[in-house]
C-alpha cells in the first residue's frame, strides 16, 4: 500500500534550521510531484510547497519564499523540506502529500489535488 512517512520534526529555538524527510513507499515516486502543508494550532491547514516530477519546479507560499526549500532525491523514493531562520510561528504540523502528474512539471498549491498523505510530525518553534 501506498505510504508517506514524514520525519525530522523536533523542537528547536526560534531563528534556527531543520530539514524534513518524507520517504514514500507502494508508489512510483517519480510519477508524482510532491507538496509540503502545515497546520498550526488554531488555524487551517496552509499550503507550504510543492515540487514538480523532476524536481526543477518548485513553488512557494508568498510567507515562506527564502525561508524554506524543498528538494527531492527520486533515487531515495524522498522529498525534504529544508526550514531556515525558523520562527515561533512556523510551529505546526507538518505533512508531505503526493500528487500523480502527466507531466514533469506540474504542480499544484491545492490540497485536493494530492492523492495521498502523511501522519504528519510536529515542528515546535521557541523563542
Amino acid at each position: 500500500q501506498v505510504q508517506l512517512a514524514e520525519s525530522g520534526g523536533g523542537l528547536v529555538q526560534a531563528g534556527g534550521s531543520l530539514r524534513l524527510s518524507c520517504a514514500a513507499s507502494g508508489l512510483p515516486f517519480s510519477m508524482y510531484a510532491m507538496g509540503w502543508f502545515r497546520r498550526a494550532p488554531g488555524k487551517e491547514r496552509e499550503f507550504v510547497g510543492t515540487i514538480s516530477r523532476n524536481g526543477y519546479n518548485t513553488a512557494y507560499v508568498d510567507s515562506l519564499k527564502g525561508r524554506f526549500t524543498i528538494s527531492r532525491d527520486n533515487a531515495k523514493n524522498t522529498v525534504y523540506l529544508q526550514m531556515n531562520s525558523l520562527k515561533p510561528e512556523d510551529t505546526a504540523v507538518y505533512y508531505c502529500a503526493a500528487d500523480r502528474r502527466t507531466t514533469y512539471t506540474a504542480t499544484s498549491d491545492r490540497a485536493n489535488e494530492y492523492d495521498y498523505w502523511g501522519q504528519g510530525t510536529q515542528v515546535t518553534i521557541s523563542s
